[in-house]
C-alpha cells in the first residue's frame, strides 16, 4: 500500500506583512509598499507544475482583496485553497469578536473569488496557543473542518511544545471537535525540533531537513511543509530598521530556497493537506 503523500502547504503573503516586521511596519502602511506576492506565489505555482505537485494554499485575505486573480489561478491549477485569516495579525492580539468577523470575512471572500469551499484554516504566525485556544471553536462554528495552526515546539512567538505531534480530532474549550494537522516536528533528546520549513528550512543544511522528514515518515507520522512565497525572492528590499534578531530570522539564505525546494520535491512525494487527512481517515474524501 502507498503511503499517503506529505501536505506541501503555502502561507500567502508579502514580505511585509510577516511578524518580524511588525514592530516597524504598521498594517496601516502596507499599502505603501510595493507587492511581490504575485511573481513570488507564480514562481512556486510553476515549481509545483512541474513536479507535478498539488499543495494547500493558505491565502490571506487582505491579499484576495487586491489580488482576486491570484486566487483563481491557485484553484484553476488544481491546488486546495485555504485561509491566513483577513489581517496577519496574532490571534492573541485580537478580541473573539474581532477574531471571529476576520474568520467569516476570509472565508467568504475566498469562497467567492475561488468558487470551492474552503475548509482548512492556519493562523498568522501559528499564533493558536494556549493563551488563545478559544479560536478553536470559532474556527468550528464558522464552518472549518480542520485546523494547521499549532506548532508543538518552544518559541518565543508561538508553540504549545507539549501538544500532539500527529493529526488528530482535537476537542476544543466547549467541547466541540475539530481536526487539526500540526506543524511538524522531530524529538532529539527530550526535546522538539522543528522540521516544517519556512525559517527552518533556510536555516538548517538540507542534509538535516531531509533526515528529519524522513525520521518522522519511518515512524509513520504524515509531514506538514510549509513557505512563504516571499521565501524564494532573494532580491526583496531589505527593511533595515527591523533589528539584526527579525533580520536574521527574514533574509537568511534566501538565495537558497528554490534550490532545496527542487531537491525537497525529488526527495518526497507531496499533496494537499485535504488529501493527507483524507488518507488518514480525519476526513471524508470530496464527493
Amino acid at each position: 500500500m502507498t503511503s499517503p503523500p506529505c501536505a506541501f502547504t503555502v502561507d500567502v503573503e508579502d514580505y511585509f506583512q510577516v511578524d518580524a516586521f511588525s514592530r516597524v511596519i504598521a498594517p496601516s502602511d502596507w499599502d505603501s509598499f510595493g507587492s511581490r506576492v504575485v511573481a513570488n506565489t507564480g514562481r512556486l505555482l510553476d515549481l509545483l507544475d512541474r513536479h507535478q505537485v498539488h499543495g494547500t494554499f493558505f491565502v490571506l485575505g487582505w491579499i484576495a482583496v487586491r489580488h482576486p486573480a491570484l486566487v483563481r489561478s491557485i484553484v484553476a491549477r488544481g491546488h486546495e485553497l485555504a485561509s491566513h485569516g483577513m489581517s496577519h495579525q496574532r490571534i492573541v492580539t485580537q478580541t473573539p469578536a474581532v477574531f471571529r468577523q476576520e474568520t467569516r470575512d476570509s472565508k467568504r471572500l475566498l469562497e467567492d473569488l475561488g468558487q470551492v469551499a474552503v475548509t482548512g484554516y492556519r493562523a498568522a504566525t501559528y499564533s493558536i496557543t494556549r493563551d488563545s485556544l478559544w479560536a478553536l471553536d470559532i474556527l468550528k462554528e464558522e464552518g472549518f473542518e480542520y485546523d494547521s495552526s499549532i506548532f508543538p515546539v518552544r518559541h518565543d512567538r508561538y508553540g504549545i511544545p507539549d501538544a500532539q505531534t500527529v493529526p488528530h480530532r482535537l476537542t476544543t474549550p466547549e467541547g466541540r471537535t475539530l481536526v487539526e494537522y500540526p506543524l511538524t516536528a522531530v524529538e532529539v533528546f527530550g526535546q522538539n525540533i522543528p522540521m516544517a520549513g519556512g525559517g527552518y528550512f533556510r536555516l538548517f543544511p538540507y542534509g538535516l531537513t531531509r533526515w528529519g522528514l524522513s525520521r518522522v515518515r519511518a515512524q509513520g507520522r504524515p509531514v506538514v511543509f510549509y513557505l512563504h512565497p516571499w521565501e524564494v525572492d532573494p532580491e526583496q528590499p531589505r527593511i533595515a530598521n527591523a533589528g539584526w534578531r527579525s533580520r536574521f530570522r527574514h533574509y537568511l539564505n534566501l538565495h537558497r530556497t528554490l534550490p532545496r525546494l527542487e531537491q525537497l520535491l525529488a526527495d518526497f512525494r507531496f499533496g494537499t493537506m485535504r488529501e493527507c487527512l483524507v488518507a488518514e481517515g480525519l476526513l471524508s474524501a470530496p464527493e
